[in-house]
């Protein structure tokens, strides 16, 4: 047995073990994060990462056609739907947006949609003014809740409803002289 025991210590003795070591900047004092100067330092920070904001005149304000945005709106919405985000994907598809020089207006069925449109708003204009290298973009959301319905009650409304989706249907009525 002493000698599994000698074996043991002579192996974790020549197993080295990895120091972590942080890099330690001596000009920089440590600031608790419950502190005043926490605080300050934080500010600070904000002030510097705020300064680096572009000049609006500098961005990019090239002309743009329907079809090239029509192009990148469906290729964002492709790209969404294969990352999984089928109900931001179904958003998009759901009509062609319609535009008005550099203004896009999306048309949506209801309040519910135009709210998870919204939240996702900002990355398709992140998309959309870089794709089209236009930072003038903006996107309008309409919501149009006017849906309507036509519900067919009698025989002949049914047809008739039929015939609108199929005008064949017409042709077969009077061919097989049919009765309604």
């Amino acid at each position: 047995m002493e000698e599994k025991q000698t074996e043991e210590k002579t192996v974790s003795e020549t197993v080295p073990t990895p120091k972590v070591e942080t890099p330690i900047n001596p000009n920089v004092q440590k600031v608790s994060a419950l502190s005043l100067s926490s605080i300050r330092a934080k500010r600070e920070l904000e002030k510097t990462n705020s300064s680096i904001v572009r000049n609006v005149a500098d961005l990019p304000k090239n002309d743009f056609t329907h079809t090239d945005m029509l192009l990148h709106w469906n290729k964002y919405a492709q790209r969404l739907g294969d990352k999984g985000y089928k109900i931001m994907e179904s958003l998009l598809l759901i009509n062609d947006p319609k535009l008005d020089g550099t203004m896009i207006y999306h048309e949506l069925p209801n309040e519910g949609s135009k709210i998870d449109f919204d939240s996702e708003k900002h990355d398709l204009l992140g998309y959309l003014r870089g794709k089209l290298h236009n930072h003038d973009i903006q996107i309008e959301v309409v919501v149009n809740e006017t849906v309507e319905n036509k519900f067919a009650f009698t025989p002949q409304d049914k047809f008739n409803r039929m015939n609108e989706i199929n005008p064949a249907l017409e042709v077969l009525r009077r061919t097989f002289d049919l009765d309604i």
